[in-house]
């Protein structure tokens, strides 16, 4: 009677098949764990499905807004924000917040931060921020705008806040995703108007954009101004800001 020697290929062939049955478990383990945990996610995103945060502009001022005669704009804005989360079940993360404002495309305030928060289920929070700019190039027909909105009557800024926000159910915590806050101050501006610093307190609504939400669902009362065709302007006109209108 022969004996199969520890080192024979039947052996090692059993062995071969032993460990293709361990590895084919464990992959069947693993996708079942995989599949039902993304179908745990899906599931609570079908049941609560987040809508996107709100944010209302309550007061905008500018105290500051010179320009030089080489096409630099020194500028300062003082404003006031209203978000509010709508999710009853959801909680949001807020970071890396950055607010700037432009006008006509162009902006005329350095990206100022703001700290980051929590916002609960239901929750709003008032955000207050100071933008500066100082010695920002502008285009050339800068001063030909504001000349022109000074004669209509009215200065729209876009107010803008750039961010990452984070959405909590429970205790689970998603990964980081970007957002974008649009909002349009118009403020009373015209030759009649005394001097000083211009304010609008409309409590305009935002337009925003986040992940994971009902894009489709528009915000209302929202005006979006778009930047006019750029004019070249006269000589007398290019330096018509000095000081705060």
């Amino acid at each position: 009677m022969s004996k199969i020697d520890a080192k024979s290929p039947q052996h090692c062939g059993e062995r071969r098949v032993n460990i293709y049955k361990l590895y084919k478990k464990l992959f069947y383990a693993f996708s079942t764990c995989l599949l039902s945990f993304l179908s745990l996610i899906f599931l609570v995103y079908l049941i609560l499905h987040p809508s996107k945060p709100e944010f209302s502009l309550k007061e905008a001022e500018i105290n500051q807004l010179n320009l030089s005669g080489s096409h630099l704009i020194n500028s300062s804005i003082q404003l006031t924000l209203l978000s509010k989360n709508p999710n009853q079940k959801v909680g949001i993360y807020y970071d890396q917040l950055q607010v700037y404002a432009s006008y006509k495309g162009q902006q005329i305030t350095v990206d100022t931060s703001l700290p980051p928060f929590y916002q609960g289920h239901e929750d709003s929070n008032l955000l207050t921020a100071s933008l500066v700019g100082s010695g920002l190039p502008v285009a050339p027909s800068f001063g030909y705008e504001v000349g022109r909105d000074q004669t209509a009557g009215q200065l729209a800024l876009n107010l803008k806040i750039n961010g990452r926000l984070r959405w909590k159910v429970g205790t689970w915590v998603s990964g980081r995703y970007r957002f974008n806050v649009n909002c349009v101050a118009i403020m009373p501006f015209g030759p009649s108007i005394p001097s000083g610093p211009l304010s609008s307190k409309q409590g305009s609504q935002c337009s925003t954009t986040a992940p994971y939400t009902n894009l489709n669902k528009s915000s209302q009362g929202l005006s979006i101004v778009e930047a006019e065709p750029c004019l070249k302007p006269d000589k007398s006109q290019r330096n018509t800001l000095s000081g705060v209108y």
